[in-house]
């Protein structure tokens, strides 16, 4: 992980088209630029006319926009993606019974594994929550975890979403467009499907349904409104499992139950996929004024009438501050040694880490510990002695709002680009469900930055977002053609303007 590092290219190595790839390569050579241009295009329609969204405000103009897709899917063989995804239950488990102990015995923390103060002192803690377990004990029913790639069998966790994860309907409508715009190319490859994740989600969320719900569990999605920046996937969501998509005023507490208004009269609500924050859920328990949540939420969820996925307080799992001791919990709670690695990680609280980082900014990536989109965020070997000498102040003023990691050579992946086909650095982002059991669909949200020499693959800050293929099968390597013009930049590595070594994508869409 140093800046001599060469960048992984998931397509080619030693000469050879990496067998995922294979197809791919053969199709791409044989496809004029023309062609790719126009199937991008008609995506490019298709998305607006099914009014795939997400908005950004604060900067003016329309903040409705469509996230770019590419069309060149990113694919991982049979194998790569049974390693993987192993790793990720592994280490969803363990955030479920992290989370479980933080608001129960603390166990881990008498242990001296994890600071006390980390969890006790960090804003994401709800003391409202402490000795209460969760419908079937889970805590964060539905997870993203941020996966980044260095080598062939070299995947790095760069960041937990615990709390509400969103982009995950991107990734089905992603793979709808795919098989509209190129039904041959997919036929052509044996590719697992992603389109029973609305199903697997309806499932993992009845499965945590309270013990005295009456009949079949009734599940809702609690949306803060069309002004979200999700509102699209919740709409989504709730239209492909067949539930109703409800803001707070549209439900109620009685007696301790929660009760939907309909038109043919109140409708009790057993579950509550919400997708606001946990401010605003419940203003008689948490901010007063706010006019999103549901008055009584909470008593209603204490007194065991109600289910709410992800369960308040989630958050302290997926605070930067706490990921360097996720691997400690996979050995405390599982006595595993963790399947999958972190990215290196130093505190600017502790006085030598912070040494450390002050006298390496200019290598270094840092991040805020609350922060997400890609905001509140310095890559050192991009930034100007300006923006460096800035954080350093920050830093120095606020130590434990910061981490900061070392930069990684991200792998890169064949982008359709302005300039024709270009090797871009990517990550992904795959969802994990817990309820009575663990699932996980295929695949996930990959997530590319378009822009040349960009880092960040954020929505918010000029990423896009392509179709994430899982083979069935584990094709061979074959040997690599001399490049057409549509694959020669690909083919010879990073272009013009990228360094070899590159660093991390950040934060959720």
């Amino acid at each position: 992980m140093t800046k001599t590092t060469p960048t992984f290219d998931e397509m080619t190595a030693d000469g050879l088209f990496r067998g995922p790839y294979a197809e791919i390569a053969r199709w791409l050579a044989a496809t004029p630029r023309e062609a790719l241009e126009r199937r991008r295009h008609e995506a490019e329609l298709l998305f607006k006319r099914i009014g795939i969204t997400f908005a950004v405000y604060g900067e003016g103009g329309d903040p409705e926009r469509l996230i770019p897709f590419d069309i060149i899917p990113r694919i991982l063989a049979r194998a790569e993606w049974e390693s993987l995804s192993r790793g990720l239950v592994q280490r969803v488990k363990a955030l479920n019974l992290f989370l479980l102990d933080a608001y129960g015995a603390q166990e881990i923390l008498k242990a001296g594994r994890i600071p006390g103060a980390l969890v006790r002192d960090n804003e994401a803690f709800r003391p409202e929550m402490t000795g209460f377990v969760p419908p079937g004990g889970v805590y964060t029913h539905i997870a993203g975890i941020d996966v980044v790639r260095t080598g062939a069998s070299d995947f790095w966790v760069l960041e937990d979403n615990c709390r509400t994860p969103s982009g995950v309907s991107y990734m089905l409508e992603g793979r709808e467009a795919m098989l509209r715009l190129f039904p041959g190319l997919c036929a052509a490859h044996h590719i697992a499907p992603v389109s029973h994740y609305p199903e697997e989600l309806l499932e993992t969320l009845k499965s945590v349904a309270p013990e005295n719900c009456r009949g079949r569990p009734r599940v809702a999605i609690l949306t803060p409104g069309s002004f979200n920046s999700a509102y699209y996937e919740h709409c989504f969501l709730a239209d492909e499992m067949g539930v109703e998509v409800v803001e707070g005023p549209d439900l109620f507490v009685e007696d301790d139950v929660v009760f939907m208004k309909t038109t043919t009269g109140p409708r009790r609500v057993d579950v509550i996929y919400r997708r606001i924050d946990d401010d605003y859920l419940d203003p008689r328990v948490f901010r007063p004024e706010s006019v999103l949540g549901v008055p009584g939420l909470m008593a209603a969820y204490k007194a065991g009438n109600v289910a709410l996925a992800n369960a308040p307080g989630a958050g302290i799992a997926d605070d930067k501050a706490i990921y360097p001791y996720v691997p400690e919990m996979i050995r405390f709670y599982l006595g595993e040694e963790p399947l999958l690695s972190n990215v290196p990680t130093y505190l600017c609280e502790r006085a030598d880490d912070r040494a450390y980082v002050l006298e390496h900014l200019h290598e270094l990536v840092v991040k805020l510990t609350h922060g997400s989109g890609g905001y509140g965020m310095l890559v050192g070997p991009h930034s100007t002695a300006e923006q460096r000498a800035d954080f350093a102040a920050r830093i120095k003023a606020k130590p434990h709002e910061y981490i900061a990691q070392p930069t990684l050579a991200l792998s890169t992946v064949p982008t359709l680009v302005e300039s024709g086909i270009a090797p871009r650095h990517v990550d992904l982002r795959p969802f994990i469900l817990c309820g009575k059991d663990v699932r996980v669909v295929p695949g996930g949200l990959t997530r590319v930055a378009l822009r040349e020499g960009s880092l960040v693959v954020n929505s918010s800050q000029g990423g896009g977002t392509k179709d994430t293929w899982v083979l069935e099968d584990d094709p061979a390597d074959v040997p690599a053609v001399a490049p057409s013009p549509q694959t020669q930049s690909q083919s010879q590595g990073p272009s013009k303007g990228q360094s070899q070594s590159q660093t991390q994508g950040t934060a959720p869409c």
